[in-house]
């Protein structure tokens, strides 16, 4: 349930179209630099192609999602921020070089380089390095007509991602912004989803109704 100013404001972008993921097992880690020891590197993995996630169980049903391998290749990542849980303070930014992102054969990587000399950073780099903090998410919107759906395994693939617009730190993966964000894309699939189950058992009911009266056509002829 979405309670304090921040949640409200993650609600506002959902309803905009934007979308959260916190994947859990997907990595954030410190990275040690033995030429430079000052030096603060996290890397990390933000979305991991091919992979099916079940975002949320309704009615025993679990709705899941893939990325596609392709999803990110006409993807604007020109200006990208790395923040902490989606809100408050940018650590990183793609604009001024202290982000960059790399689209690889598994999903998308970033590597941040945390400023050394700001305490907020050293704090957020020893979280890190403590693994306090090791999850990574990330918010985007898709392309129009940029997913497909699959009403028999319930799954969502993302085969378009129009743009992304954060990767974030998280501590505890905010489980209520994906399970929202998805819920929101999902209605309209599951209204669609439904209505064509309707329509199967409605061609079921009059394929039965064309055999009853057949079987009772031969009957009187015989």
């Amino acid at each position: 349930m979405i309670k304090d100013s921040k949640d409200k404001n993650m609600k506002k972008l959902i309803d905009k179209g934007y979308e959260f993921r916190n994947f859990i097992g997907f990595d954030i880690r410190s990275k040690e630099n033995e030429e430079n020891p000052n030096e603060m590197i996290i890397e990390g993995v933000a979305c991991v192609f091919d992979k099916p996630t079940v975002l949320f169980e309704d009615e025993g049903i679990e709705y899941k999602e893939v990325v596609d391998r392709k999803a990110l290749d006409d993807t604007d990542i020109s200006d990208v921020i790395f923040n902490y849980n989606h809100g408050g303070r940018v650590y990183a930014r793609t604009r001024n070089n202290s982000l960059s992102l790399a689209v690889k054969d598994d999903g998308l990587h970033v590597r941040i380089k945390l400023d050394s000399e700001d305490e907020g950073h050293k704090e957020l780099y020893r979280d890190v390095k403590k693994r306090l903090i090791d999850k990574m998410s990330y918010c985007y919107i898709v392309s129009d007509k940029g997913f497909e759906y699959d009403t028999e395994t319930h799954t969502r693939r993302i085969t378009s991602i129009k743009k992304v617009f954060d990767v974030s730190a998280v501590d505890i993966p905010a489980y209520d912004s994906t399970s929202i964000s998805a819920r929101s894309i999902l209605d309209l699939e599951k209204a669609e989803m439904k209505k064509l189950e309707s329509e199967i058992l409605e061609k079921k009911k009059e394929h039965r109704k064309r055999i009853a009266l057949a079987i009772e056509i031969e009957r009187k002829v015989n």
